[in-house]
């Protein structure tokens, strides 16, 4: 395991510090950024996403999709929507769930790209 280096001199960079304190956002936005983050950490929440960029779809489609029951598949559709992830439509008796926005399908393509760098 690669060890970190540390500084050789206790030298303090009062300009980049600066710079840092003014730019950092405030506690409460950090805070939803990782709770954000969280939400995408979930192997079926990804694939849930992954089927709703190509269609809007009910619950029972998407447990057909993912060989999943519809229990499981409704309770992590209950996370994304309390996330502003996913939204849904009521059409009679059937719910179809859609992504939230453009948003969405940005900040996974975006992870894709990071993994598939060499």
């Amino acid at each position: 395991m690669a060890e970190i280096e540390c500084c050789d001199t206790v030298e303090v960079h009062e300009d980049l510090l600066k710079i840092v304190k003014e730019t950092m956002p405030d506690e409460k936005e950090l805070n939803d950024l990782a709770d954000l983050f969280k939400i995408f950490g979930d192997y079926t929440r990804i694939r849930i996403l992954f089927v709703l960029f190509e269609a809007e779809v009910c619950v029972c489609d998407l447990a057909q999709a993912l060989d999943m029951t519809q229990s499981a598949i409704s309770h992590q559709l209950k996370i994304l929507k309390q996330s502003r992830l996913v939204k849904s439509r009521r059409e009679g008796k059937s719910i179809f769930y859609s992504l939230a926005d453009e948003h969405v399908e940005t900040i996974i393509g975006k992870g894709r790209e990071h993994i598939e760098e060499d």
